[in-house]
């Protein structure tokens, strides 16, 4: 292997000499401690506010919402697929704003519309207002995650990403955990101005979120060059370390070219395949998991304080298995291995007679689910080169993920509790699929990777400067697998 496509496959490992060797030594772990305590601390909590105020509903509804607003079941689960439908339509569109306008205006804008229908959820009367509500929720959520996978991979190298944006979707997790015990308060405050306990847990959470947005327009930044908090020689070291890394660091434009290419490239689609067969038992398991607790002939209390230790244990595996992925540069082990355990999980959900029994399957689900759903959203942010067609990755990914969660809200009729054969035996075929998807992703990137490292892709080059960096087209770029 020649020594330019050595130091292209090593890139994550290439140390940054004109800072190292120079009379002002930056300590670079130090430094992006100092990134990190700036960057994720705003973007979880944002997450967190998101992933509450959607994934609240379910503890709504064992308090009262659908008596309240005079739903039938299947009322109630068309509110909850409405959601994912205006969450699909507008996260392409929102990604494209974001990379024209910025982070700190777009993502605490976003947040600041759906604390208000947040809000306006709790004031609903009926079910078409509660539709209505449901939908514009999705669009405005509907830029957040996409918006940050794109955000951090301008500022991390592509080894670093994983990581980052596992602690992002940890905030999933937690807001899991203590949507479960907000529950259980804010329902304490039924009566409370004449309002059931449901509507309370709708407006102070609704109302919370619109005062965090408010001060995250001044603790939202933008890109390296621009951040207050870092000294001039911190931002050029962040650039260095990032020029022969990423294209995180060059001053590419918006242009319709870069969506275009996204769309057109097999992999992007592949991507989104594999979080699309993620996408479901993700997103149903955390719409329903109050119900399903509850169908196993637990009350609504004990159901809001039993959905919190799936989600802690949840918590736990993504954060550990977000440190092993990083040390050995690996992506598709464990995202197989986390879908084979959510598989074990279902299977004990849908088998079981024992309530004790079925409970533990829940919580062998999201053990296994979530650490795989953090590296499935940052496989597009590693491997998808020029920035534009990144953002169109990612957005799309979990554009085309939702859409299977559509489908999903409709598949856990009450008439189907407490086993749901159809709800977890859906969710069953879709990890297997998961399985498939990624394994096929895995073998095409190894394969591409083998064909570079032999030079086969050489002749892409050969009329162009060599300046010139041609993305993730380019014979010099690896692909993480």
């Amino acid at each position: 292997m020649s020594e330019e496509k050595e130091r292209a496959k090593d890139r994550d490992t290439t140390p940054v000499p004109a800072f190292e060797e120079g009379q002002d030594f930056i300590d670079e772990k130090k430094l992006l401690r100092k990134v990190d305590w700036h960057l994720l601390p705003a973007l979880i909590f944002l997450f967190f506010l998101s992933f509450l105020d959607r994934s609240n509903v379910g503890n709504a509804r064992i308090e009262g919402l659908a008596e309240d607003t005079h739903m039938t079941g299947n009322q109630y689960l068309t509110t909850l697929s409405i959601w994912f439908i205006g969450y699909v339509l507008f996260e392409i569109p929102s990604n494209i704003v974001l990379r024209r306008t910025s982070p700190r205006f777009w993502l605490p804008t976003l947040t600041l519309v759906w604390g208000i229908v947040c809000t306006l959820m709790g004031l609903t009367q009926n079910f078409a207002g509660f539709l209505a509500v449901r939908f514009f929720l999705g669009v405005a959520e509907s830029g957040l995650f996409p918006g940050v996978v794109f955000y951090l991979s301008m500022w991390y190298k592509r080894n670093e990403q994983h990581y980052r944006i596992a602690l992002f979707l940890s905030a999933a997790t937690l807001a899991g955990a203590f949507g479960g015990f907000l529950g259980f308060a804010l329902a304490k405050m039924k009566g409370v101005a004449g309002l059931g306990g449901w509507r309370w847990i709708f407006i102070i959470e609704g109302l919370f979120t619109i005062v965090c947005s408010i001060a995250a327009y001044f603790f939202i930044f933008n890109y390296p060059a621009d951040a207050k908090f870092l000294t001039q020689r911190e931002k050029d070291y962040i650039t260095a370390r990032l020029k022969d890394d990423s294209d995180a660091t060059r001053n590419e434009v918006f242009s319709w070219d870069g969506v275009i290419q996204a769309l057109k490239d097999p992999k992007v689609w592949l991507y989104a395949l594999c979080f699309h067969t993620m996408g479901y038992p993700g997103y149903t398991l955390s719409l329903f998991i109050p119900t399903i607790i509850t169908g196993l002939g637990y009350t609504s209390t004990q159901a809001q304080l039993l959905s919190i230790p799936p989600y802690v244990v949840a918590f736990i595996t993504t954060m550990t298995v977000a440190v092993f992925a990083e040390k050995t540069k690996r992506r598709a082990p464990f995202i197989i291995g986390g879908s084979t355990v959510a598989l074990v999980g279902y299977i004990i959900l849908i088998s079981s007679h024992w309530p004790g029994l079925s409970y533990a399957g829940t919580i062998i689900v999201t053990a296994g689910m979530f650490p795989s759903t953090a590296i499935i959203v940052s496989w597009p942010a590693n491997n998808v080169s020029g920035q534009t067609k990144r953002a169109t990755a990612s957005a799309l990914q979990i554009s085309v993920g939702n859409i299977a969660a559509i489908m999903g809200t409709q598949l856990y009729r009450p008439k189907w509790s407490p086993r749901y054969f159809v709800g977890h035996g859906m969710a069953i075929g879709y990890l297997v699929g998961n399985i498939v998807a990624v394994g096929t992703l895995w073998y095409v990137m190894h394969k591409e990777n083998e064909r570079r490292d032999r030079g086969e892709r050489d002749d892409r080059l050969r009329d162009v400067d060599k300046d010139v960096f041609l993305g993730d087209d380019d014979p010099r770029w690896r692909f993480q697998t």
